[in-house]
Formats: structure tokens, sequence, C-alpha cells
């Protein structure tokens, strides 16, 4: 595996909202960084951890290949999705650093955007580590 694959799976776990694909992207003990100081590991919390895309409709992945080795690997990605659940408004609220939105329950929910950037190393076919750096916000009207 190398990121360009990595990266189109990824793509493709996420618009499908599909945790076993995430996972199989993964090692059998593989890490997941969704921020630094988060860490999900094993297929079985990577699958656990991706379920919350399942609260999205509408997603679209973007990316772009920064760096390339045999074994590693960065991208830039960008999302855009549409809330789907008040859980996941209630998700993307709680996180750190997130503004909470002028909103009344029942309010449209927002289509978010997310911006970050992806690293990781690869063992043969799968990915052992990966870390990424991210910010979301909602999509300007």
């Amino acid at each position: 595996m190398n990121i360009q694959n990595f990266m189109e799976g990824y793509r493709a776990a996420w618009e499908k909202r599909d945790p076993s694909a995430f996972a199989s992207l993964f090692h059998a003990d593989g890490q997941y960084h969704n921020t630094p100081f988060q860490v999900q590991r094993g297929k079985s919390e990577l699958a656990e951890y991706w379920k919350r895309v399942q609260l999205q409709e509408d997603v679209q992945v973007i990316f772009e290949v920064l760096a390339s080795e045999p074994d590693s690997g960065i991208a830039h990605w960008h999302v855009t999705y549409q809330v789907a659940s008040e859980e996941l408004f209630e998700i993307w609220a709680r996180s750190t650093g997130t503004s909470q939105l002028a909103r009344t329950p029942g309010d449209a929910l927002p289509r978010m955007v997310l911006d970050g950037v992806l690293q990781a190393k690869f063992f043969e076919d799968h990915c052992v580590e990966a870390r990424i750096w991210w910010h979301n916000m909602p999509q300007p009207a």
C-alpha cells in the first residue's frame, strides 16, 4: 500500500460511510490518531470510531498527495457533509476548539467543512499508523 491507495480507500470508506471498509485499510493492530491526543487501535476500535460517519449525509471527499515514500506518505484532504442528526451536531459542538453555532433545537442542521492533513505509515498492504490534524466549521452560506 502507498499513500495514494490509502487515500482512495479512505475517500471511499468515508463517502460510503462504511466502518468496515475504513478498518480494512489498517493492519490488525493499526493505529488511527484522530487528534494528537486520541488514538484508536485495532480493527474493532477503528470500526467503532468510524461509525460516526453514518451520521453524515452527502459526503464529498477530495485529497491531494503531498509526499509519497514506499512505506509512508502525507496527504491534504477536504471534506464536506450534511449533518444528519442532532447526535452528530452535539458531537461536533463538544469538540475542543469548536465554536457553538447560534442555533435552537428544530433549526436546520448545518453542512460542515473539514480540512486536514493525514500522515500515514504502511507495512505491506495495510496502514500501521495514521495521524490526522484537522479543523471543521459550518459551510458558509
